[in-house]
């Protein structure tokens, strides 16, 4: 026997829900989000708001905002209608307009708001068997969370086990009028390929496909959340100071256990996702590389690097601009970091020196030494990292020669003449490895 609409409104989680929450809908006129708004206006009455994105897809979208707009009129609910654009993201049309629906309720959202969604049991059972088509994991195949916190605010999907007739009675009970969206018929969509062909056969052989699926994912997600924790007790053993991973450390764990922890640690990171191509290619070019190797993998905007047995992943640094511009050591010279170099004491170099970025192929006479030394090799030998030591900033003088690399070198010239002068070249803050990330 299936239980009444109402029975799945009244399950809230104490925890994050007082009685002044603000039960938001996302309202786009369809079936399913006005047969929710319907419901929940009896359940919570003045509580209820409701927010129509306006994304200017489809021809009919103006008439669309119009409709959400009389309907709440007459239920006299309050109704915010946010107009986006949406830009395409390289992950399709359909994950761009999610990305914009996100930001759109982000512009409405009051702290403590719970954001109110109609997905419903068909919905969960077509979101499994698309991820599985596609190959995904214990991650793509995971149920969609019935609660969940997004910062100050919370999710709340309260028809995740009612099937989408359950919904239709009670639209044709309530005499409920919606929008039908004419793309929902097209099977160009793989979704609605699912949703229009695949699924009918399935209930004709299977009554129960929907809730089976659905309860398949939900298994998944009990699968992931057991993968997680031990993913994070993985992880922890292989951290190094900082947020750097130990390679010999990771090594010790089986290819899909390491598959997990990378996909987990560049998370952590606020990195783009890894795929499975590209976690191939990190198994192959930078953990199985030689332990002299400097080997990097760059995805998106980011990169993971190694130096020995140091993993490290960031953001890919925009290069520095600097303007070519003398220093003669009298004023402190302004770095991009927002650090300066200066000279402890009221001098002018004997020369004339510029600050420059390191490029690559700089040598430096060391004190000393006979023979220039390769800036490269000398970082190395000072164990400095791969990724520490592009951003790094060179004192040079007018044949490009370094003197002065800020924090760890200097040459042979330069500290001579400090040593007679009785001064030194400083930077107001030493060099800290996070900051050259």
């Amino acid at each position: 026997m299936l239980m009444p609409l109402e029975h799945f409104l009244r399950h809230l989680p104490s925890a994050f829900v007082h009685a002044h929450t603000r039960m938001v809908v996302g309202f786009s006129g369809g079936m399913d989000s006005t047969v929710l708004l319907h419901a929940l206006l009896q359940a919570f009455g003045t509580r209820v708001h409701a927010v129509h994105v306006h994304h200017g897809l489809q021809a009919d979208a103006d008439a669309w905002a119009a409709q959400c707009s009389d309907v709440c009129r007459q239920w006299q609910v309050p109704l915010d209608v946010v107009h986006v654009q949406v830009t395409e993201n390289g992950h399709g049309l359909e994950a761009a307009a999610r990305d914009a629906r996100h930001a759109a309720f982000a512009g409405v959202l009051q702290s403590g708001d719970a954001v109110v969604l109609a997905h419903h049991q068909d919905d969960q059972a077509e979101t499994f068997l698309l991820h599985a088509l596609r190959g995904s994991g214990p991650d793509g195949l995971s149920a969609m969370p019935a609660w969940q916190a997004r910062g100050d605010t919370f999710v709340w999907r309260p028809l995740l086990d009612v099937p989408r007739a359950q919904l239709e009675d009670y639209a044709r009970t309530h005499a409920l009028t919606w929008i039908e969206d004419p793309s929902n018929a097209s099977t160009r969509f793989d979704r609605n390929y699912l949703r229009n062909t695949v699924f009918p056969l399935l209930q004709a052989r299977w009554p129960q496909a929907a809730a089976a699926l659905a309860h398949a994912a939900e298994l998944q997600s009990e699968t992931r959340v057991q993968h997680d924790v031990r993913t994070a007790q993985q992880l922890d053993a292989c951290r190094l100071p900082g947020a750097d991973l130990s390679v010999d450390a990771l090594m010790r764990f089986a290819v899909q256990d390491r598959a997990r922890m990378l996909r987990a640690w560049v998370n952590t990171l606020g990195l783009p996702p890894l795929g499975r191509a590209h976690l191939q290619h990190i198994e192959r070019d930078v953990l199985a590389a030689r332990h002299d190797a400097e080997p990097a993998f760059n995805w998106g905007n980011a990169q993971i690097l190694r130096w020995r047995d140091v993993l490290h992943a960031s953001l890919r640094a925009a290069p520095m601009s600097m303007p070519v511009v003398p220093w003669d050591g009298q004023r402190p010279y302004p770095l991009p970091d927002g650090r300066q170099w200066r000279l402890s004491l009221p001098l002018t170099f004997p020369q004339a020196y510029t600050v420059v970025s390191r490029k690559g192929g700089e040598r430096i006479q060391l004190p000393g030494r006979r023979h220039r030394t390769e800036v490269k090799k000398l970082l190395q030998a000072m164990g400095v990292p791969v990724w520490q030591r592009k951003p790094l900033m060179l004192l040079v003088d007018a044949s490009g020669e370094v003197h002065a690399i800020p924090g760890l070198a200097m040459s042979e010239t330069l500290s001579k003449w400090l040593q007679a002068q009785g001064a030194e070249l400083v930077i107001d803050a030493k060099i800290d490895p996070a900051t050259l990330d």
